[in-house]
């Protein structure tokens, strides 16, 4: 037999054409010019044994005849067995009508043209079930008049290209419409994000920040019928070859039909990711009259809201169609049609874990995201406060080293020309300014030089501070070091973020990294001033943040465990108390470069905030026995040139155990 395809070169065509070379005969393969490379190279990869029986065809789908040339009609003519129309924007995203028209509706009626122009034995036409639009129902494979109107093209063109055939085209033809179709059931393979996938970004961000065994709450959703790829194309191979079945729709459909947190969980359990075991059934809200609640889904702050959390994980707004949609779909024709072929579509649940494992490898956008720093902050400015010792040298040394315009400032000169010397030595484009953070007219000529030898700042770490380990019993007549606490970490921070922002806005990019404290999670004695500083930072940030989102301006607050820095050096406790290392905490200010997370904290932080939050009188009650536990320190004391208090066995083990805690 000979065949003709449209679309032969997309996901449905190659995989149609891998069947249609099992059988004997060439298969002619309409192509753009554009996609002739693409054809070749699934001839040399994909069908290498039968490559001289794929032939190209010259085409258009925008053109009569498709395009095809009179020359090459006429050699054509009379010799096409089966004619099968795949080519058409396949896309629920895409809300261009003219291109919606052009492709669905006027491609299919001039391969109508050209398949009785061949004298086509056949003509066979790729629909889809959104040709039923919104039914809500049972949608029969006899029906097509009964469709419910949609107002997004895709739907309506794919109406409107079925009424095409079955009133335009003289020759026997026959419609096959599939659901939603996925990847390969053995491999997987699939080429483009649609449909469920739009969720898997969701999935897969839950997977990292949830375990696997915690129960989640959902939304049960509309009706999604899902089937591999290699269920249609057999379906369609086998039916299109099968006398007497002629003027018949074939719904090329899973006899199960699941729901949206149906699907979501089965995918979720393919990642190894939590699920949502209690879901809420969206069908509850239908006592709200459809027009109120579009009105309310149409005003622009529930508009933002929706788009903003959707655009974060990747979820196109015209996905939350299917959390409704209500179209169920009888297919005993096609029962009836492969009947005896062993083909048939298998329970998602049985391939969901190939499709996941493919999508994981091959099509994650972050696969092709630049996640390294270099790509972060390569060639652009970069200002790291407090950068001549501790977390914010080996910041430095990261930033400079990737390729940063990197601006480092501390208060004493000689320590910023040694940091500055070094890191140029090592290649780095490293430039000093002398600043001190807790004055406000150094922190303003600071800004002021910086803009105008630089014009901008891409990303500004906070990380200079003034750490104070003292309880409050021994601070009643020193209400100084609150205010020197607050001015340095709150204010002298505050001053250089309010001086950076407006060419950051005028521009339209910019990220501000906090360094924080573990301190603001856990609430720990004798910090009260450090924390309360670190507090109020942090609190403006994520204030400041909503109102920055929409001029792509990020900041990230980092709860920083005790470092072993300079900073706590008085403390002579900490000399025999774990602690994280100046390395390893730059690399967390690294990562909040590249990834612009909202926070980054450790797991021992995040518990605190949960027992604040849990059991505020136990958590208490806690932290009084270890503040009775840890002594003061002699310079807290302010006992002068003499030892502190060593810590008792248990307070060196209750800290081992709480690493990165500041006792």
């Amino acid at each position: 037999m000979t065949y003709f395809v449209t679309g032969g070169t997309g996901f449905l065509g190659r995989n149609l054409i891998d069947l249609l070379l099992k059988r004997k005969g060439t298969v002619y393969v309409l192509v753009r010019a554009g996609s002739r490379k693409k054809l070749e190279a699934l001839k040399a990869e994909r069908w290498e044994r039968d490559a001289e029986r794929v032939v190209a065809v010259a085409g258009d789908l925008s053109k009569k005849n498709l395009g095809v040339s009179a020359a090459e009609i006429e050699k054509l003519k009379g010799k096409i067995s089966h004619f099968f129309h795949l080519a058409a924007i396949y896309d629920i995203t895409n809300e261009n009508q003219d291109a919606q028209i052009k492709a669905n509706v006027d491609g299919t009626r001039h391969a109508v043209q050209l398949a009785q122009a061949l004298a086509a034995k056949g003509f066979h036409h790729t629909s889809s079930i959104a040709a039923a639009g919104l039914y809500d129902g049972y949608w029969r494979e006899d029906m097509f008049e009964e469709w419910q109107a949609d107002d997004h093209p895709y739907y309506r063109t794919k109406h409107d290209s079925e009424r095409i055939v079955r009133e335009e085209c003289r020759i026997p033809w026959r419609i096959y419409r599939p659901g939603i179709v996925i990847g390969h059931s053995q491999t997987g393979e699939i080429d483009k994000i649609d449909g469920p996938y739009f969720f898997f970004n969701l999935i897969l961000q839950l997977r990292r920040a949830i375990p696997q065994w915690i129960s989640l709450l959902g939304v049960e959703g509309g009706l999604l019928n899902i089937v591999p790829v290699d269920y249609v194309t057999a379906a369609m191979d086998h039916i299109s070859h099968k006398p007497g079945l002629d003027g018949q729709a074939f719904h090329l459909t899973n006899p199960k039909h699941n729901r949206v947190g149906e699907v979501v969980n089965i995918f979720a359990k393919a990642a190894e990711a939590p699920q949502f075991s209690i879901r809420v059934d969206s069908r509850v809200f239908g006592f709200i009259p459809p027009g109120v609640r579009n009105m309310i889904a149409g005003l622009p702050p529930v508009r933002s809201i929706i788009d903003t959390v959707l655009g974060g994980y990747g979820i196109p707004r015209q996905a939350l169609k299917y959390f409704n949609y209500p179209t169920k779909f009888d297919n005993r024709d096609t029962t009836k049609a492969l009947k005896g072929s062993g083909i048939g579509c298998p329970p998602l649940g049985d391939y969901a874990g190939f499709i996941w494992d493919y999508w994981e490898r091959h099509l994650n956008p972050e696969l092709h995201r630049d996640r390294s720093l270099a790509g972060a902050v390569s060639g652009r400015v970069v200002v790291i406060t407090g950068a001549t010792s501790g977390i914010g040298l080996e910041a430095a040394r990261k930033v400079a080293a990737a390729g940063a315009k990197t601006i480092i400032c501390a208060r004493k000169q000689e320590e910023l020309d040694a940091t500055q010397a070094e890191l140029r030595a090592a290649g780095g484009d490293v430039h000093a300014y002398s600043v001190d953070v807790a004055d406000t007219e150094s922190c303003d000529r600071f800004i002021a030089a910086v803009l105008k030898d630089h014009g901008h700042v891409d990303v500004l770490v906070n990380n200079a501070g003034r750490s104070i380990r003292r309880s409050v019993n021994l601070s009643y007549d020193r209400f100084h070091d609150y205010e020197r606490t607050m001015q340095v970490n709150y204010f002298g921070a505050l001053r250089l973020i309010m001086g950076f922002l407006p060419s950051m806005s005028a521009r339209k990019r910019g990220h501000i990294v906090n360094i924080l404290s573990i301190g603001v999670q856990v609430n720990q004695p004798r910090f009260s001033a450090y924390v309360a500083s670190k507090a109020a930072l942090g609190a403006f940030s994520r204030c400041a943040g909503p109102e920055f989102h929409h001029r792509n301006i990020s900041f990230t607050n980092i709860y920083m465990p005790l470092v072993r820095t300079p900073m706590i050096a008085p403390t002579k406790m900490y000399d025999n108390i774990p602690t994280l290392s100046p390395d390893d905490a730059a690399n967390m200010i690294v990562k909040g470069i590249i990834e612009k997370p909202k926070r980054i904290a450790t797991r021992l932080g995040t518990m605190g905030e949960l027992m604040w939050a849990a059991a505020p009188d136990v958590t208490n009650i806690l932290f009084n026995t270890t503040y009775r536990l840890f002594p003061d320190s002699a310079a807290a004391r302010g006992e002068k040139g003499k030892e502190g208090e060593a810590p008792s066995t248990e307070a060196v083990a209750l800290a081992a155990l709480t690493q990165g805690l500041h006792w």
